[in-house]
C-alpha cells in the first residue's frame, strides 16, 4: 500500500510517502516558516523529484492531533484536499503515536510530550519492545509535576521524544525520575511515523472518507475558550 502523510502538528512540517513501510521520499522542515506557506509546495516537489503522481498514492494520512491547532487545521484540510480530488480513503492519526514510532526500535518507554502551555504536555506513554509499540494510556493533556509523579517509580529505561522534550526532560530530571532524551535527529515528530501509524489503522479497517476526516483537540482551541469567557455570567469570578 502507498501512503503520501502529512505532518503540521508543530513548528516542524514534513511530507513523506511510504510503501509497504518502506520510505519512498521525504521532505522535512524546521526553519519557522509558516505551514501554509511550506507544506504544498514541498508535497508537490517530492512528488515530482520523486515521479510518483499523485493517483498512484492508495491513501492518504496525517496527524489529526493534538498539537497546534492551527498547525493541525492546515494538514488536515491540505489532506483533504488531496484525497478528495483522487476519491482515496483517509487516516488521521495521533501525532503522540507518530512521534513514538522514532523509537520503536529501542527497548524503552517511550514518553511522548508536546508542549501545551500553562505548565502541562500533551502526553502518551508506549513500551517499546522489538520493534512493537505498545499503547500504555490515551492521549492526555497533563501536568508536568503529575506526569512526574507518575513516572518517578518506574525503573524502565525512559526517553522522551516530541518537540516538548527538552522542557519534560529538564522539569522530570529536577524531580528525580531517571530519563533520557532522544537523539536530535529522532526528536521531532515527522510524516514518515504518520505514515507508519496510517498503513497499521488501514490494516484494521479504520479508515474515513476525505470528508468524514476531521482534526482531534486535547482541548478546545483559545478562541471557544475565550469566547467562553467572554459568554460567562460571572465573569470576574473566573
Amino acid at each position: 500500500m502507498r501512503i503520501l502523510a502529512l505532518e503540521t502538528s508543530a513548528k516542524s512540517v514534513s511530507c513523506a510517502v511510504t510503501e509497504d513501510d518502506a520510505i519512498l521520499a521525504h521532505s522535512f522542515q524546521c526553519t519557522g516558516l509558516t505551514h501554509s506557506r511550506t507544506l504544498l509546495p514541498m508535497v508537490h516537489d517530492m512528488l515530482e523529484n520523486a515521479e510518483l503522481p499523485l493517483r498512484s498514492v492508495d491513501l492518504f494520512a496525517v496527524s489529526a492531533g493534538p498539537g497546534s491547532f492551527t498547525g493541525l487545521r492546515i494538514g488536515v484540510s491540505a489532506l483533504k484536499g488531496l484525497a478528495w480530488a483522487e476519491d482515496k480513503p483517509c487516516a488521521g492519526v495521533s501525532t503522540l503515536h507518530a512521534m513514538a514510532q522514532n523509537l520503536a526500535h529501542t527497548e524503552s518507554l517511550v514518553v511522548c510530550t508536546m508542549d501545551a502551555r500553562r505548565n502541562q504536555v500533551y502526553n502518551a506513554l508506549f513500551l517499546a519492545h522489538g520493534g512493537v509499540l505498545t499503547r500504555l494510556c490515551e492521549d492526555r493533556a497533563i501536568g508536568l509535576d503529575e506526569l512526574a509523579d507518575e513516572l518517578r517509580g518506574d525503573d524502565r529505561e525512559k526517553i522522551i521524544v516530541g518537540d516538548g522534550a527538552a522542557l519534560s526532560y529538564e522539569r522530570l530530571s529536577k524531580s528525580g525520575v531517571a530519563c533520557a532524551l532522544a537523539p536530535a535527529a529522532l526528536r521531532y515528530q515527522n510524516a514518515v511515523g504518520v505514515a507508519l501509524c496510517a498503513g497499521q489503522a488501514a490494516k484494521c479497517g479504520e479508515t474515513v472518507s476525505a470528508r468524514e476526516l476531521s482534526v482531534f483537540y486535547l482541548r478546545p482551541p483559545q478562541a471557544e475558550r475565550v469566547r467562553g469567557l467572554v459568554n460567562a455570567p460571572n465573569r470576574d469570578d473566573i
